[in-house]
């Protein structure tokens, strides 16, 4: 029976086989000049992700062992450009052409719909149009007391942690992170540092985590097959919860707007409310004369909650990490705490305190350099295109493996030190552009990067006022995991104690 069951099934797999071929054919002929890991058949070189911690380890080595441009199979699907050629980044994030995004992103589209993050063409250009407005500098110096009264909550949750072996210090981020951005950006308190049970938390973390599974497994690509799996059942029972919070919010904010006839806010020169909300600036918008429809509204409202709360938890947590870790670069940070809050230096901090806390940017900034919260992201265009001689087929997935570029010796000399002084004005660095893009760049750079700098500034100086970091016992080394944004499937743990004025 067995025998007769091989026989039977060989001409199928030998037709896969062949479709599979025809498919790849003229991507294959396209790059023959560009190196990669031999592709099996049908499968490609999934076989070599057996899990999430593989991913970032795999192109790592295959970017040693290939160069800054290599192709890799996942699938049936054109080969991935994996590109740290920063000519080549140059070339995609500076071009007005290649803005497309590359097929994974089909993966979130029931989650986060035609949202700024994933939209592509005239929908992208308009939506972004009304929605930079909300990150002007004169809204976002509005939000510092929101920071503020989050970080002295995830100072009072800490305190648990003080003179413990170690603990994992994201999940309290997280949540620090989330209130801030649903008080920001939706004018809405959910207390999430408070009910550490957090269904909308876990829910990103679920959906985030679903998102790469199915970009390196063959049958999770096939949607048929994918909507058969236990996978897609969780994927449906976050959606639930995320998508019923969001419509929740956008309909008391609509009915709030609607009974309000008078506001005592004021507004600034701008001509805009002094704490407009994101959501309030998209309520109040037009497109082509119209209001946003219910579905776009929702659509931006998941983009904004998942880019700005889960990609600042990540950095906020690498950066205490690195800290605890290098006691000589804590103590410059704090030196410079001293300096700015030298009259109280448990005052409550401002939006001047911020600025002047340079040292702190240079740490965050060789933090993301080392541990970018999105260690790649990926471009597609409609068109053939040609890149140094190489042509490129129409449809090929773009892969800017960003943690690899930021890697790179050439443009980061001791890549592997964590070395703040390459960020300061008369440091010891003179990287170029598009070397360093922890947040993207170009046309389809990150909008909320100020916004995202300012809260990890405020929190991170909170922290550090109050307590000394130190590394955890016994040692953690980190497992770096790709789910969307960068994480450590072990935990980010560290060590507190109270520190002394």
């Amino acid at each position: 029976m067995l025998i007769l069951l091989v026989l039977v099934t060989i001409p199928f797999w030998i037709f896969l086989i062949l479709l599979w071929y025809v498919k790849q054919f003229r991507y294959i002929r396209a790059f023959k000049r560009i190196p990669g890991p031999t592709p099996w058949p049908i499968v490609g070189n999934a076989l070599e992700f057996t899990s999430l911690n593989d991913v970032i380890p795999k192109m790592v080595e295959w970017k040693q062992k290939y160069g800054n441009l290599y192709r890799m199979i996942i699938g049936y699907v054109p080969p991935n450009l994996i590109i740290c050629d920063y000519k080549f980044v140059e070339f995609l994030l500076s071009s007005n052409v290649v803005l497309g995004k590359s097929l994974i992103y089909n993966f979130v589209h029931r989650w986060l719909g035609k949202g700024l993050l994933t939209s592509t063409g005239i929908h992208w250009k308009k939506h972004r149009k009304i929605i930079t407005p909300a990150f002007h500098f004169k809204i976002l110096e509005n939000f510092i007391d929101v920071f503020e009264k989050n970080s002295n909550i995830l100072i009072k949750t800490l305190e648990n942690e003080v003179n413990s072996k170690s603990f994992d210090v994201y999940p309290y981020i997280k949540l620090m992170a989330l209130d801030i951005i649903c008080e920001t950006a939706l004018g809405t308190e959910i207390n999430a540092q408070l009910d550490k049970e957090s269904k909308y938390a876990s829910s990103v973390e679920d959906l985030c985590s679903l998102v790469i599974k199915r970009g390196i497994n063959i049958v999770y690509k096939l949607e048929f097959l994918y909507q058969r799996t236990n996978l897609y059942k969780q994927e449906l029972q976050a959606l639930d919860v995320l998508h019923s919070t969001t419509q929740s919010v956008i309909k008391n904010k609509k009915a709030k707007m609607g009974n309000s006839s008078v506001t005592d806010e004021t507004e600034n020169e701008y001509g805009i409310k002094k704490k407009l909300a994101f959501l309030d600036l998209l309520l109040q918008s037009t497109i082509d004369g119209r209001p946003l429809s219910d579905a776009e509204l929702q659509d931006e409202v998941s983009t904004f909650m998942f880019a700005g709360h889960d990609t600042t938890a990540s950095a906020i947590s690498f950066v205490l990490y690195n800290l605890s870790l290098y006691p000589d670069i804590q103590n410059k940070v704090v030196m410079e705490q001293k300096l700015i809050f030298s009259d109280n230096f448990d005052r409550t901090c401002s939006y001047s305190d911020l600025n002047e806390m340079k040292y702190l940017e240079a740490v965050i900034k060789e933090s993301l350099r080392l541990f970018p919260s999105v260690p790649m992201i990926g471009r597609m265009h409609d068109e053939d295109i040609e890149f140094d001689g190489i042509k490129i087929p129409a449809g090929t997935p773009l892969i800017i493996f960003i943690y690899g570029l930021m890697r790179d010796p050439k443009h980061f000399p001791e890549p592997e030190k964590f070395n703040p002084n390459r960020f300061l004005v008369k440091g010891e660095g003179n990287h170029s552009p598009f070397s360093y893009i922890p947040f993207s760049a170009g046309p389809r750079n990150c909008l909320g990067q100020k916004f995202a700098m300012l809260e990890m500034k405020s929190a991170i100086s909170k922290v550090i006022r109050r307590y000394e970091l130190l590394p955890a016992d016994p040692v953690h080394e980190l497992l770096l995991s790709l789910e969307i944004t960068l994480r450590s499937s072990n935990g980010i743990k560290i060590r507190i104690r109270e520190r002394k004025q």
